[in-house]
């Protein structure tokens, strides 16, 4: 980029900049302190989407709800933080990254309240850390336990007459099981339960700080749950019933300077300000852009679903996302990447492009991977190009194996009165056909293939990872692990959520604490959507 060009774009950055200090200013600042209101309401996106900016119910996306926790810890202006459950988080992995983030709010000695409806259990993780805890009488808790569910298809299949035919490397590599068994292999059941047993161990160890119970009293209450709000609050689960104004009073309780009496009169009520706008306002900003140079900015990559080649509205396109990743690892002013992945893999051949495409951009610059619920098979086979990977204990991850196969429908088609014939050029021409099964000469072949692609998966976990071999055949065989499990294997180097994938970027790159750093969001949202830091700021339940 020129240098002209670059000098008017910095200026325009500055001259934008100018306008959100003074709005900040006017909105923020005019009436210190107040509560921060996070709302946790779906959809609950990875990253901030583009959405109409007169639109009357939003939720922040988990990056933006993140962020403008963290900055709100260190903000004099923030008194507390109030969180409205509503549906969301979708997982426990980003349910784990939020109550971190919550948790340091509370460090700095400010307090934490939270209210909703009816609360699952991830959000019950979440809202369990609160100061104080509220619901409406009529109001529940779904704290049940967890519950892995599988179906199995092979009868249905034999009935149609329809036979998967499928080639697997890896004794845990149960994909294909829903489709070839009437119930869990020994190996699968195995590697459920101990991922349940790592989640449920973290689940119940959070409430039990949250609530300032003993683990043993935690099970026990959720073994008698669910809760309706009256049974909650004598369990010690919950602080009382409060419908949404008596919420904005109890807060005023908590802190009296954040009171307001309304314009018709009555109770004095807490002046919340929305986290979206504060983010946009405050915890977005990145600080004045000079004149003479680039601003460092980390990138941010968001990447989430099946990972495939191309094209296609859902999931990763690695045509898409490495065309990103060239742009973004030979700009200048991108000091580091990080990557945050959600997949549960897909396209052997698309999975190894995007290593490849990562181990590029990070060639002349740090990157660094954030895995969310899952990042498994493909997405643990592209997770290794980083210099470093965070997982949160919750994150399903490895399946390091590799599966496959078709579907003969054959004899279904024979049953109907469907002939077929096909004439071939080339001992194996039929290789793909759906009208019959796998020869024992390609089923060979097949595996062969299959040997060959898990090799190559084995080599970039043993060189990203720096393990031996020996190691990685070990805890490969497509088992899957829980983030608790991957750290103690070698499989990721630390849990956390994206503010720690964030933080460690900004250290691999040589950038200090105190260093404006602009935070470049790939995909990036529409312009338009930036308009909402200026419009329902104050905010109400």
């Amino acid at each position: 980029m020129g240098v002209v060009p670059g000098v008017v774009r910095r200026a325009g950055g500055n001259a934008a900049r100018a306008v959100r200090l003074l709005a900040a200013r006017a909105v923020l600042g005019r009436r210190a302190p107040f509560w921060l209101l996070a709302r946790l309401v779906p959809p609950f996106e990875e990253t901030r989407t583009a959405r109409l900016p007169f639109a009357r119910e939003r939720s922040s996306s988990l990056l933006e709800t993140l962020r403008a926790l963290d900055a709100a810890a260190r903000d004099p202006r923030v008194g507390g933080v109030l969180v409205r459950c509503a549906g969301a988080p979708h997982g426990y992995a980003a349910a784990a990254s939020l109550r971190r983030a919550l948790d340091a709010v509370r460090a700095a000695g400010k307090p934490v309240a939270a209210y909703g409806e009816t609360m699952h259990q991830a959000e019950y993780w979440v809202a369990s850390g609160a100061d104080r805890l509220w619901l409406p009488e009529t109001g529940s808790i779904h704290l049940v336990g967890l519950r892995s569910e599988s179906m199995f298809f092979a009868r249905l299949l034999a009935r149609l007459d329809l036979k998967p035919d499928v080639v697997r490397v890896g004794s845990h590599k149960a994909a294909a099981e829903t489709f070839t068994r009437e119930s869990m292999s020994p190996e699968s059941r195995e590697q459920i339960e101990a991922y349940l047993d790592d989640v449920f161990g973290e689940l119940v160890a959070a409430i039990a700080a949250g609530r300032r119970l003993d683990v043993a009293t935690v099970r026990a209450r959720i073994d008698a749950g669910p809760y309706r709000s009256e049974a909650a609050c004598e369990a010690g689960l919950a602080d009382g019933c409060r419908y949404p104004d008596q919420v904005e009073e109890a807060l005023v309780e908590l802190l009296p300077a954040t009171g307001e009496v309304p314009p018709s009169g009555g109770a004095p009520r807490a002046r919340l300000v929305d986290a979206d706008a504060y983010a946009a306002l405050h915890a977005d900003d990145a600080g004045w852009s000079p004149f003479w140079r680039e601003r460092p900015r980390i990138a941010y990559v968001s990447a989430r679903g099946v990972i495939h080649r191309r094209g296609g509205v859902a999931g990763i396109s690695v045509e898409a996302l490495s065309r990103t990743l060239r742009a973004l690892g030979e700009d200048e002013g991108v000091r580091a990447i990080v990557l945050r992945i959600e997949s549960p893999g897909g396209d052997a051949l698309a999975s190894d492009v995007l290593w490849r495409a990562l181990s590029v951009a990070k060639r002349d610059k740090p990157l660094v991977v954030s895995m969310g619920e899952v990042a498994a098979s493909g997405g643990y086979f592209a997770a290794v190009a980083g210099d470093a990977i965070f997982a949160e204990p919750a994150t399903l991850t490895g399946s390091i194996g590799v599966v496959g196969g078709k579907l003969d429908a054959g004899a279904l088609l024979e049953k109907w009165g469907v002939d077929h014939e096909a004439i071939e050029r080339g001992s194996r021409a039929g290789l793909l056909t759906s009208l019959r099964g796998f020869t024992p000469d390609e089923r060979s072949l097949v595996r062969r293939d299959m040997e060959s692609v898990y090799d190559v998966f084995l080599r970039r976990v043993e060189a990203g990872r720096k393990l031996t071999r020996a190691d990685v055949t070990r805890m490969a065989q497509g088992r899957v692990w829980s983030g608790v499990r991957a750290l103690a294997l070698g499989l990721v180097d630390a849990h956390g959520g994206p503010l720690e994938a964030i933080h460690e970027a900004r250290s691999r790159a040589g950038l200090a604490d105190d260093e404006a750093v602009a935070l470049d969001v790939q995909p990036r949202h529409a312009p338009a959507d930036l308009l909402r830091g200026l419009l329902g700021v104050e905010a109400s339940l």
